[in-house]
């Protein structure tokens, strides 16, 4: 049940789909912005894998039904009647999901709560494809969480000890970066601790996802977000980064439409990251725009 809404039974034939549409059911009560925006991208999705089957229609007009009714009922929430706002409000959610999960592991605080936080930041990060491209930071927790979740997984199942932190520079495996790929973790700093590749994880080549049976509840992303410890500084900047104060250049800038937008976006990305407390984010974000705005370079 959500929303009042019995939804039909994804069939078969969308199986892709399926692990966004229960990731949406279980932040029904707990984020609706997490489950309409789970429910719109599973739609677009199941709407390019569709072979016009009934079942296939029906879920797919419940699905418009709802995001439908949900966006009128929501008319007041800006991350949701707002792509740039509710980009931003995802990027930051996944981000705290990531950063617990990334935290609890390092401190070989192993369980099902951290193998469901990176699995379901590693979701999210896929909802992001809504909004278009992901950003090169988002692309490496996007695989680092996926990797990370199948890797834990795997060795509690086999009553292994997970190994913390990301594995060693070079031993990355061949999962690249497709969609569903499970793949290494980033490059870490030599004074890591290197650790063997993961173990073979069992994915689904339907669903490019790996098998979490009953997990324990989904913990709340913590409210002030910690920077991972070790060499893996993902998202947020690294410590010691543009310690000099920013000197833009003199002169006139003819920004075009795409460079205003842009800016635009940074300044809502850093407002967003302000309702989270998250002042590092956000001040990186009105740096971005400032150098937008000054001297017409991104980043």
């Amino acid at each position: 049940m959500s929303g009042g809404v019995q939804f039909s039974e994804c069939p078969p034939t969308l199986k892709p789909i399926a692990h966004y549409l229960k990731a949406a059911t279980e932040h029904d009560s707990r984020d609706i912005i997490v489950a309409y925006w789970s429910r719109l991208y599973a739609l677009q999705l199941g709407l390019k894998l569709s072979s016009h089957l009934p079942e296939e229609t029906k879920l797919f007009l419940e699905l418009m039904d709802w995001l439908e009714k949900t966006k009128k009922e929501q008319s007041g929430n800006e991350s949701i009647t707002n792509e740039v706002a509710g980009q931003a409000y995802l990027e930051n959610y996944a981000l705290k999901l990531f950063l617990y999960a990334d935290k609890q592991d390092r401190e070989g605080n192993f369980g099902k709560n951290v193998v469901k936080a990176f699995y379901t930041a590693g979701m999210i990060y896929d909802v992001l494809l809504t909004f278009g491209e992901l950003t090169d930071e988002v692309q490496q927790n996007r695989k680092y969480a996926k990797w990370k979740a199948a890797y834990i997984h795997t060795c509690l199942k086999n009553g292994e000890t997970p190994i913390p932190g990301p594995m060693a520079a070079g031993e990355e495996d061949d999962g690249g970066e497709e969609e569903g790929a499970v793949g290494g973790g980033p490059a870490v700093t030599n004074d890591e601790p290197q650790s063997p590749p993961p173990p073979t994880v069992p994915i689904n080549p339907d669903t490019g996802a790996i098998d979490i049976t009953s997990p324990e509840q989904l913990p709340d992303p913590p409210k002030e977000p910690e920077k991972p410890p070790g060499g893996f500084q993902a998202y947020i900047p690294q410590t010691g980064e543009d310690t000099e104060p920013y000197q833009p250049s003199q002169g006139d800038v003819t920004l075009t439409p795409d460079q205003i937008t842009k800016a635009q976006k940074y300044c809502k990305w850093a407002g967003s990251a302000l309702n989270y407390d998250d002042i590092s984010t956000a001040i990186d974000n009105l740096q971005k725009a400032l150098r937008l705005l000054k001297t017409g370079q991104d980043g």
